[in-house]
């Protein structure tokens, strides 16, 4: 039989079945509150010029899923291997309700397409479900990274783009210098942002390059190379824009970097990587014995697709699909019963509290610019520069708090700050320091040595986590989940110290100069950071 029998053949066609239809809508509907806070949290992020392609995500998964089912022939009238489903149903509403308890709509989100997936398999049962998770899996592209995920391949891609566009600048014969993420042409400075990193690209043609994988017609390693291709030709590309960008603002002013044009070229380099990926299809297939033209190779078929849809109107009212939306149902309204309890709320004085004179040092406040902190999120926030007249050079104290971490809120690691400033990291390490005279005795720190030209700083950072304090960013998030569930906390703070290394001063003065300041301030940090 061919693949459009399949499809179009009216005698496989079954009657209406009210009550599987009842079933299956009480299975939708009833998932709807447990998974809430995961959809609100898509809609935001769509909004967003990076996830800015995930409406368009489902579409396409549903158009992978048709295609398997045209492909295959109707699922049999009696299934036995449906358990498998119950099981990926139950364990997705696990992780749903973990991610509902610790305000985390990322977790909610992930378990919602776990539990699509299962629901799948609910419907087909094992054997024939399994075949049908293509489309499932392609459902990750619509979702947006962990935050902490995202700030750390920002900071990679933003690295290597900013290299490799400088690298481009100079090739034209345009004199150029490269500061952290700072393009310096001399007459003008190109700061390379979160949004010049070429994530807005990256996502979109990674889900372009996983469907096109798919529907492609040849061997295996044909599609592992036009998957994998999506990344680093994303890079290469945005890298090419960025250094594009350096020419024209070099030869014409700042105004190139701006406006119209700044977007109308991501919109070229985006349709560039598309057709490179079509370029490259063509190209595979003249390696093959008997290549095939483009429009062969690749399946954009969508006949009989109306004819599966309607499939879905004799849906089996099965016990394991009334069992899934049961259970959907007692999870979802559950939770909504309980919902209402907010995160215990710290009390602490704020920032604006913090005394001006601490021993011999005093202390001058500023604030940050209304965009850095529209960025920072932060609830509160210090940011104060210590003088003492025994020391040679001050010592910066910048300090954010926030009363919650989920929900898209979070603490920003320096990492990400330094070099959008210009700032390149010289060394970092994690190292101990001897507080043993206050309250907090010896606890490790991140230390870093920044450059910028002939200028260096030390900067001392952790992350003041209830009462504890950590120095890697993802036992910081891992540990606000744990906290979440035990004590019904998810406040914490980013404590940074930082002070310039003079010409000719040794690293180790300039650290006896900040631990002084440590010494005479931690001690007033419970008041505005509770432990």
């Amino acid at each position: 039989m061919s693949v459009t029998d399949y499809s179009a053949s009216g005698g496989l066609a079954r009657p209406l079945n009210p009550v599987g239809l009842f079933w299956f809508a009480l299975l939708l509907v009833g998932s709807v509150p447990i998974f809430w806070i995961g959809f609100v949290s898509l809609a935001q992020a769509w909004s967003t010029a990076e996830y800015s392609h995930g409406p368009l995500i489902p579409l396409v998964s549903l158009y992978l899923f048709l295609r398997e089912m045209r492909r295959m022939p109707p699922p049999k009238p009696v299934v036995h291997d449906r358990a498998s489903g119950l099981v990926v149903i139950t364990l997705a509403l696990l992780v749903a309700i973990a991610g509902n308890l610790t305000r985390i709509p990322d977790i909610v989100s992930y378990a919602f397409i776990i539990w699509v997936g299962g629901v799948v398999l609910t419907i087909f049962g094992w054997e024939r479900g399994k075949l049908h998770q293509l489309g499932v899996v392609h459902l990750i592209f619509m979702l947006p990274l962990p935050h902490f995920v995202y700030l750390k391949l920002t900071i990679v891609l933003q690295t290597i783009s900013s290299e490799i566009g400088v690298w481009f600048v100079a090739l034209m014969g345009v004199p150029v210098f490269l500061e952290g993420n700072v393009i310096d042409l001399g007459v003008y400075k190109l700061q390379v942002a979160e949004a010049c990193s070429g994530l807005r690209y990256l996502f979109p043609i990674l889900s372009f390059s996983y469907l096109f994988a798919i529907l492609y017609h040849g061997p295996v390693w044909h599609k592992a190379v036009l998957l994998l291709a999506a990344v680093p030709l994303t890079v290469l590309m945005n890298s090419f824009r960025i250094g594009m960008i350096g020419v024209l603002v070099n030869s014409y002013g700042i105004g190139q970097a701006e406006g119209f044009l700044h977007f109308f070229e991501g919109w070229i380099i985006f349709g560039a990587c598309i057709a490179i990926l079509f370029i490259m299809a063509v190209a595979l297939q003249r390696l093959t014995p008997n290549p095939k033209p483009l429009s062969e190779a690749i399946d954009l078929d969508t006949t009989g697709f109306g004819a599966i849809l309607t499939r879905i109107t004799s849906i089996r009212a099965s016990r394991a699909l009334m069992a899934g939306g049961i259970l959907t149902l007692a999870v979802s309204a559950g939770w909504v019963l309980q919902q209402g309890k907010e995160p215990v709320a710290v009390d602490r004085d704020p920032f604006a509290l913090y005394p001006r004179q601490i021993g011999e040092w005093s202390g001058t406040f500023s604030m940050l610019e209304p965009n850095i902190e529209q960025v920072l999120g932060a609830t509160d926030y210090l940011a104060a520069s210590f003088n003492a007249r025994s020391e040679p050079a001050p010592v910066s104290l910048f300090m954010a708090f926030y009363d919650k971490q989920t929900e898209g809120s979070g603490i920003h690691s320096p990492e990400v700050c330094l070099p959008a400033g210009g700032w390149e990291i010289y060394s970092f390490e994690t190292v101990p320091v001897d507080m043993s005279s206050t309250v907090y005795g010896t606890f490790e720190v991140n230390r870093a040595v920044i450059q910028k030209g002939l200028s260096q700083q030390l900067v001392y950072y952790w992350f003041e986590q209830r009462g504890k304090r950590m120095t890697n960013d993802f036992k910081a998030k891992m540990s606000v989940v744990y906290d979440s569930l035990m004590i019904d906390r998810t406040d914490g703070a980013i404590v940074r110290y930082i002070t310039p290394i003079l010409n000719g001063e040794p690293e180790g003065a300039a650290d006896a100069r900040l631990q002084e300041l440590m010494r005479e301030s931690l001690p007033k940090l419970p008041r505005f950071v509770p432990g």
